[in-house]
């Protein structure tokens, strides 16, 4: 397989499909973003959700490593001072039906870092393995026809110019223009949806205090069950001996930007651990506020006649509430679609091949964006959407197994495995998690979260909040 692919965003999901191009023998890889690409791990401008929380889940990460020649990604980023964090025993997590306990049986991992850091990670890796050439370019259009798209237009100092391609891959992200792109083509009629629980993130990075560094990721999740805003906060471990402390309030419950109602939001929420942690930690930066938030589906893959020569992956295809923590690993299950297309075909230009990846690449779109979207539509103020029966008969089983998990390993284990994103959601009906589900917890329900002799000192000595 030789020719052109042109690629458009380096983002997560662009450099992974270039990596999955190049490695299916395409001659010539170009990728090409607006953005002028930082050279280390730090945030830039076409990443709105940069600053605030992300967690890269096994399943995700595992698509990664199968994309990414030559090279463990895993390694590399815990080198660069991440953390990999057991899903069983790692985590202090508060839910809608109680705390869930820690178990000494292993269970599935997630790495948390910066988003910056991962971005960093997977780029620099492609591009030491592979003859991917990325450039600083606008694109602002497609060029071709409604049968066949024949490349982009990019825009530059000196004006517009096209650039051909074999196959182009729109990998654009949350901001992606396909929709006017295709119009513009004579492809009219695309259908997108659009759920927004406003929520709003605010972030803040802290410094972890001594003796705090083994102290577990904490989470104080969101009640979607009580008509009132939804309202979390996380302290979550990252590089550089920091905390990524995010809080995030869906509309009627956003969090503020300014660091005293910051501290107070968190000491607010059903349980004030996240607040009593950072009211003793050393602030190092502002408080960050973003609301590109809304869940976004473009349903491209059901446009009855879809030109070759045109790939659509990742935040392009459909974008989620980021408070869910699935966007980088759909991004890498697209890609992986796109590499095993790839592979049983003779040329980029072989026919149907944009169709069935795209078709292949909306199967974990769509099951990232049931998860989200139905938790979303129980708020009170979302725009875009509400529960219907089905709905209801779902969110009524979720917290049947949310409240068996609490003291049942089994249940938990179903919840664990749907959220890393190792299996489908699926998992959940699976005979021995409907067994968990309606015999509920055999255990007693905590008081509180479940801490270590040593982690209840580490609290007590940070608390400055004297709640």
């Amino acid at each position: 397989m030789s020719r052109r692919a042109v690629v458009v965003g380096a983002g997560l999901a662009g450099m992974l499909a270039a990596a999955v191009l190049a490695d299916a023998g395409v001659e010539h890889v170009v990728v090409l973003d607006r953005d002028d690409l930082p050279d280390g791990p730090r945030r830039r401008r076409g990443l709105p959700q940069g600053r605030h929380a992300h967690l890269l889940m096994a399943g995700g990460l595992a698509a990664m490593e199968e994309i990414v020649p030559g090279v463990s990604l895993r390694k590399r980023l815990l080198a660069a001072g991440a953390h990999e964090i057991s899903l069983s025993s790692g985590m202090l997590a508060r839910t809608p039906e109680g705390w869930l306990r820690r178990w000494r049986r292993e269970g599935p991992v997630m790495l948390t870092c910066t988003r910056a850091l991962v971005d960093w990670t997977v780029r620099s890796a492609v591009l030491e393995h592979t003859a991917v050439e990325v450039r600083e370019a606008a694109v602002v259009g497609l060029t071709g026809s409604p049968g066949r798209v024949r490349g982009v237009r990019v825009s530059g100092p000196d004006g517009e110019a096209d650039l051909d391609a074999d196959l182009v891959v729109d990998a654009s992200g949350r901001g992606t223009r396909i929709v006017p792109w295709l119009e513009r083509l004579g492809l009219s009629g695309v259908r997108t949806r659009t759920v927004d629980s406003g929520l709003v993130n605010a972030s803040r990075l802290y410094r972890v205090p001594a003796g705090a560094e083994r102290f577990p990721l904490t989470i104080v999740q969101a009640d979607p069950y009580v008509s009132r805003p939804g309202r979390s906060a996380m302290v979550m471990p990252v590089e550089g001996d920091r905390w990524l402390v995010s809080c995030g309030g869906t509309r009627g419950g956003e969090p503020p930007a300014d660091p005293e109602g910051f501290l107070r939001y968190t000491l607010g929420l059903p349980d004030p651990i996240v607040g009593r942690l950072v009211s003793g930690a050393e602030p190092l930066t502002d408080v960050h506020l973003s609301r590109s938030t809304s869940n976004v589906r473009h349903y491209l893959d059901k446009v009855p006649h879809w030109p070759e020569g045109l790939v659509v992956l990742g935040d392009a295809l459909g974008t989620f509430n980021p408070a869910y923590g699935q966007g980088m690993s759909v991004a890498a299950f697209g890609a992986r679609v796109l590499g095993r297309e790839l592979d049983r075909a003779d040329r980029l230009d072989a026919p149907g091949l944009a169709r069935r990846v795209l078709r292949g690449a909306a199967r974990p779109v769509d099951a990232a964006w049931a998860m989200a979207v139905g938790q979303d539509v129980l708020y009170p103020a979302t725009r875009g959407g509400r529960p219907g029966l089905a709905d209801r008969a779902v969110t009524a089983y979720t917290r049947r197994m949310t409240r068996a998990a609490t003291g049942s390993f089994a249940a938990a284990s179903a919840i664990w495995d749907v959220t890393s994103m190792r299996t489908s959601p699926a998992r959940m009906f699976h005979p021995s998690a409907v067994l968990a589900a309606l015999a509920g917890p055999p255990l007693p329900p905590l008081s509180g979260p479940p801490l270590t002799p040593g982690e209840r000192r580490v609290l007590a000595g940070l608390d400055r909040a004297g709640v």
